[in-house]
């Protein structure tokens, strides 16, 4: 099974983030503007949490807050689970499906961002993966080669 650092060298680095101080309303713009389902927290650079629909729902709609006057540091999820590059799609898939979580952090070994890897990205390897294998079965059994 392949590692984080395998979902990362497709999908890339690039993290869409929101500051704190930020209002609910301005992050579910980004949300929307960049089809994503979660925002990480950033100020100055420091890994402060994450911000998801999920977030949204529970924290926000549910207990008649407004999402115009409610910042993202009120609502956010603090010490999100996070993974690093060397941690296996297994450890992923576990960790999303245990905590029912869609959306998982990659931190270096210092703690700092470098990347998120969504439930999405997780089942799309999977499936490139058992596709290469099946692929590679067929080529085997046929004698020819890929």
């Amino acid at each position: 099974m392949g590692r984080v650092r395998n979902i990362l060298v497709g999908k890339g680095h690039a993290v869409y983030s929101v500051h704190p101080e930020s209002t609910v309303y301005e992050a579910l713009k980004v949300l929307v503007d960049k089809n994503v389902g979660a925002l990480v927290v950033v100020d100055k650079d420091q890994f402060l949490g994450i911000f998801s629909e999920r977030d949204y729902a529970r924290r926000v709609i549910l207990k008649g807050r407004a999402s115009k006057e409610t910042t993202i540091r009120e609502i956010m999820t603090e010490h999100p689970i996070t993974v690093t590059e060397d941690d296996t799609i297994e450890d992923c898939m576990y960790k999303m499906t245990d905590k029912r979580i869609r959306h998982l952090p990659v931190v270096d070994d210092k703690g700092r961002l470098i990347g998120l890897i969504s439930i999405g990205d997780v089942v799309k390897y999977i499936i490139d993966e058992q596709k290469n294998i099946i692929e590679n079965l067929e080529c085997y059994i046929h004698g020819t080669h890929h």
